[in-house]
């Protein structure tokens, strides 16, 4: 019996990889099939079909691995059903080959961060660590370097939901918000996938939970050994001190940057990692020099007084509350395409914003959101427009936040793309004002 791979993107391509590498059988499936894809996925001697085939592979399947992003409605999950066979995450394939520690994180906001951060606390303390899962590395592809002693996964709802066997040793879950609802079926889908992170805990697991979140707080398991950050917390800041039980980590003064969601990263950082292994002095000397992720309130420039800021990593709106609120004034470039949320919480900053910017297929929805407030909403049909309109709005001092609050897909084919096309219409700016000449 063969193995199914749906899907054939990064992920598909490391499980075919992997599979092949202890000869197993791996027949792929992909809606979007070519000749072109049907040759790679031959090189890598794997069988492809195409979708219209896919009910016939599944029958005779072993496992289904799903791509990471499937939409709940796909028919590969009614067919896995009806034919009892079990559907499976790269992560699970990970686990049969490799009993290695793994550290996960999961969260709504805040993932990326947490990871990169928690790697390189281990790693300060001596310990070899390897960022992987919904990274440029899936976990199944890690696992092939033998010097790595813990794992530190990103673990997005896609993979979580789909998971049987992984069980992570330490597994903290950072915050929850509505998102993916282009994915899940429904919020209580969503919330269902994230919680699984702690499905299979143990009395031997650390679970790390966000003291300050209800949904959250309601799915810590009772026989894992909980650990707690934010406020009312285990890990907390007081005074303007990073905490542990009443013992001081760090200096808030001491980290570069001090919005609300940097401090309860870092405070969520300290706690998986030590709980991980890693020295005090590790985990502070990385709070101090957190490494440094594109797309996420990053500076871009200044131009005449006004300081432009790229937050393309925002996709729902709760990022977007949370990047407007580190800031007293701000123009906002918001809009994009929408994955079936609520964009009403935007309202929630309104007495922060100059104006707003809404562009891609959600201004409509972005303009209906301040409509009953006092915020000006002015249309843009490109980046380049938009960053010129932001710049008109805004007052010396203030700042232009490119924080969407929505996917980039219907402009660009990811939020890099979009963050960079931000940038690079703020360069465009500031060298036409420096040449006395208007954006074009």
């Amino acid at each position: 019996m063969s193995l199914v791979m749906m899907g054939f993107g990064v992920t598909g391509r490391a499980v075919v990889t992997a599979c092949r590498r202890r000869d197993i059988d791996v027949v792929v499936a992909d809606d979007a099939l070519d000749e072109a894809l049907r040759a790679d996925i031959d090189r890598l001697g794997a069988s492809a079909v195409s979708g219209d085939q896919l009910a016939s592979v599944v029958g005779e399947a072993c496992s289904v691995v799903v791509t990471p992003g499937l939409t709940d409605s796909h028919p590969v999950f009614a067919l896995a059903a009806d034919a009892d066979v079990e559907i499976i995450d790269e992560f699970d394939l990970a686990a049969r080959w490799d009993d290695r520690p793994c550290v996960a994180i999961t969260g709504t906001n805040g993932k990326t961060t947490v990871t990169m951060m928690v790697a390189e606390m281990l790693s300060l303390s001596g310990i070899v660590a390897r960022d992987a899962g919904n990274t440029e590395v899936p976990l199944v592809a890690a696992i092939d370097d033998r010097s790595v002693e813990v794992f530190v996964v990103e673990a997005s709802s896609f993979r979580l939901g789909h998971a049987k066997s992984f069980a992570p040793s330490v597994a903290t879950w950072l915050n929850f918000a509505p998102d993916h609802l282009d994915v899940h079926r429904d919020l209580a889908a969503y919330e269902a996938a994230k919680a699984a992170i702690w499905d299979r805990s143990t009395a031997e697991t650390v679970v790390v939970a966000n003291a300050a979140d209800e949904v959250v707080m309601s799915h810590v398991p009772p026989q894992a050994q909980l650990t707690t950050f934010g406020a009312g917390g285990d890990f907390v800041a007081t005074d303007g001190v990073l905490t542990t039980a009443g013992e001081p980590l760090c200096a808030v003064s001491d980290m570069p940057r001090t919005l609300p969601h940097d401090i309860d990263n870092a405070l969520a950082a300290a706690a998986t990692a030590l709980a991980a292994g890693a020295t005090p002095s590790a985990v502070c000397a990385v709070i101090k020099s957190p490494p440094v992720l594109a797309h996420r309130v990053t500076f871009v420039a200044d131009v005449a007084g006004v300081s432009f800021y790229d937050d393309s990593k925002a996709t729902v709106p709760q990022a977007t509350v949370a990047a407007v609120s580190g800031f007293d004034h701000v123009v906002l470039l918001a809009g994009g395409r929408n994955k079936g949320l609520d964009l009403s919480p935007l309202a929630e900053v309104a007495d922060r914003l100059r104006a707003v910017v809404a562009i891609g297929e959600a201004a409509d929805e972005v303009v209906e959101v301040f409509a009953s407030t006092d915020v000006a909403v002015h249309r843009s049909n490109s980046m380049l427009d938009a960053v010129k309109q932001a710049a008109e709005q805004a007052h010396v001092a203030d700042v232009v936040l490119l924080s969407p609050a929505c996917a980039s897909f219907d402009m660009y084919s990811n939020y890099a793309q979009r963050g960079d096309d931000f940038a690079h219409a703020v360069r465009e700016l500031a060298e036409a004002q420096q040449r006395g000449e208007e954006v074009r």
